[in-house]
């Protein structure tokens, strides 16, 4: 099953099947299920019960048994599917993007890596679906996409252990995690951060898409490793030019093993948005530095106003984002300067 969260004209959450979305709470009413919630952290509250009423409903419109009016999915306006999450924890699952990042600042593989699976949070308040992401000036510091893969939680725990964790993930969704590298860099010179490199947006979507869909892709977890992985191709076009291309199934440390790690000691909530890092080649950042490495005149590259972001993996759809500069002029670099002449 597919769900979005879009406008009609206020948030609701439907199901989208082939082209077409499906308001969720009109349709549980004409199948006579209690009404359904129009918010996408409320229906993952609802637990087991209410997805498996809403997997009984879209089966009901495949089959058309269900008749009901819909709206075409094209020329809609989506919002995030998760568009209240609880939280939002991006994770580092990649090892070639890791060992890549750091060969390009001629540093060593960090041992670390492949002892323990780590995340960081950031601002789930800036989570966003297809459409416009809006930049401060500084954000055009070094603007950067990074293509990444993310689930949803579905049911609170704590002291998961990996072997169990898949059984939490609601559904997967495409992750792009907008970053200002200037901005990251400079705080994280304090061995704090990333912060204001990161929180002024993550993008997820189109849809959340549910574990049972991905079946048939399903692949082993690297040798060592515990939980679901699948072959999932990764892509992402700037400006209709292909520049990153990678799979889901390179992920080293599972998203099981990640949810283990962040449960630990701690509850995992319904709504809880996990990313799994960048997949290797998955942004300006490593490409850059790798281009440089092998070739000292070779142009950086960097997002810039007016600039389309699209991001596409197997199963989960196309997410499409412009570029947008903010009509303002403020910069927190230039009062950073303040202090240091």
């Amino acid at each position: 099953m597919k769900l979005v969260t879009y406008k009609n004209p206020t948030p609701q959450l439907g199901i989208l099947v082939a082209d077409k979305i499906y308001n969720l709470s009109a349709a549980a009413q004409q199948s006579g299920f209690t009404l359904m919630p129009d918010n996408m952290r409320q229906f993952l509250q609802g637990g087991q019960a209410l997805m498996q009423k809403a997997k009984d409903i879209d089966a009901q419109i495949k089959s058309g048994a269900l008749q009901i009016s819909s709206v075409v999915f094209a020329d809609s306006i989506l919002d995030a599917p998760v568009n209240e999450a609880t939280s939002c924890r991006d994770g580092y699952a990649f090892r070639q993007h890791v060992a890549a990042a750091r060969r390009n600042r001629k540093v060593d593989m960090i041992a670390e890596f492949d002892h323990y699976p780590i995340f960081y949070f950031t601002n789930h308040n800036a989570l966003q679906g297809p459409g416009n992401i809006y930049c401060m000036p500084d954000h055009f510091n070094k603007l950067d996409f990074e293509l990444e893969v993310a689930v949803v939680i579905g049911k609170k725990g704590i002291n998961i252990k990996a072997h169990e964790a898949d059984d939490y993930i609601a559904g997967y969704m495409i992750m792009n995690d907008m970053s200002a590298r200037t901005l990251q860099m400079e705080e994280m010179l304090l061995n704090l951060g990333p912060a204001k490199g990161k929180d002024f947006s993550t993008v997820i979507g189109p849809c959340l898409v549910t574990p049972d869909e991905l079946t048939p892709y399903l692949i082993p977890a690297k040798n060592k490793h515990t939980g679901n992985n699948h072959n999932l191709n990764m892509k992402c076009w700037v400006n209709d030019v292909l520049v990153s291309e990678g799979n889901v199934g390179d992920m080293d440390w599972t998203f099981a093993e990640i949810i283990e790690r962040c449960a630990y000691g701690a509850y995992i909530l319904p709504g809880d948005v996990i990313g799994s890092g960048t997949v290797g080649t998955g942004c300006f950042l490593e490409l850059n530095g790798t281009g440089l490495l092998n070739d000292a005149h070779y142009k950086p590259q960097w997002l810039q106003p007016d600039d389309v972001v699209t991001m596409e993996i197997t199963g989960l759809g196309k997410l499409t984002n412009t570029i947008k500069k903010m009509d303002s002029t403020f910069s927190i670099l230039e009062e950073k300067k303040k202090f240091i002449q």
